[in-house]
């Protein structure tokens, strides 16, 4: 086989440019083993220099079922690197892995995927070929006995893969048609209106603070008596975590009644919402 044709078999087999596959070609005298190998410690070393960028484009993967289910969130610096096949081919899979590992990153990390090589060096070797920097974010799995998991994908990019995702835990017993949509209509509504907690006393304390804070320096120079003062403020501390807990927010498909008046309404006496993760892009 000339040299050639070894750089073109490099090329196939790493996705490398013509370049490197010719300088590794000739480092390891025509052993191709030995050239996949260097190209490997290359890729390592240009990866390395672009994980000091942002990357905040990408894509959400969810994956599973009722039963149990993940999102993941993989970064990239550009939206025409998170629509190329290899990085949405990538990505498919690494969600399988991930609900199989229920989000443990250290595990998945190490998990093999297809083509026989773990998770960790697979990314270097994407990062290398796309010449982009790729990080795995955020995770999530939902796996509660007892419970059914529902899920809402917004501007998806291809099957599985979206820029937001919103999974859903819902503790029942009932099966019926009427759980079912009331999981897919909530996870819609959870990603448009962007609760904080499932109620008002689950809201982080710091950015309550940060919250009141801000509405201290608006009423700072207001001029009113500090009675009036206080009492403003406390009603919009009120409004705040009225609007940002999931139940006593305003129901989208009709904002005159509250969430917590839908589940009520649905009149299922163990119908419970347990947690709900809502994981947007670059966020």
């Amino acid at each position: 086989m000339s040299d050639i044709e070894k750089v073109k078999q490099l090329r196939e087999a790493t996705g490398a440019g013509f370049k490197d596959c010719n300088l590794a070609v000739k480092e390891s005298g025509g052993d191709l083993d030995k050239a996949v190998e260097i190209l490997r410690i290359k890729g390592i070393s240009k990866a390395s220099k672009k994980m000091s960028r942002d990357a905040k484009e990408g894509v959400i993967a969810t994956s599973g079922d009722e039963s149990k289910i993940s999102v993941i969130e993989i970064n990239c610096e550009t939206d025409f690197v998170a629509k190329n096949d290899d990085f949405v081919s990538f990505a498919k899979e690494l969600s399988e892995l991930n609900n199989q590992n229920s989000s443990n990153l250290e595990k998945l990390n190490k998990s093999t995927m297809a083509n026989g090589e773990i998770v960790e060096d697979n990314l270097v070797a994407l990062i290398s070929k796309m010449g982009e920097k790729i990080t795995i974010g955020k995770v999530k799995t939902f796996n509660q006995s007892g419970s059914k998991n529902f899920n809402y994908l917004h501007t998806v990019v291809k099957d599985n893969l979206s820029k937001l995702s919103v999974i859903v835990s819902l503790e029942t017993s009932d099966d019926s048609d009427g759980v079912k949509a009331f999981g897919k209509q909530l996870s819609m509504h959870i990603a448009a209106s962007n609760p904080l907690a499932l109620s008002s006393d689950l809201i982080d304390q710091d950015l309550l603070q940060k919250e009141q804070d801000l509405v201290a320096e608006e009423l700072k120079n207001s001029g009113k008596p500090e009675e009036i003062v206080q009492k403003i403020s406390l009603g919009k501390m009120n409004k705040f975590k009225e609007e940002n807990a999931l139940l006593t927010q305003a129901w989208v498909m009709e904002p005159k009644k509250k969430v917590q008046d839908i589940v009520k309404e649905l009149n299922i006496p163990d119908l419970k919402i347990n947690n709900f993760f809502r994981i947007k892009i670059g966020e």
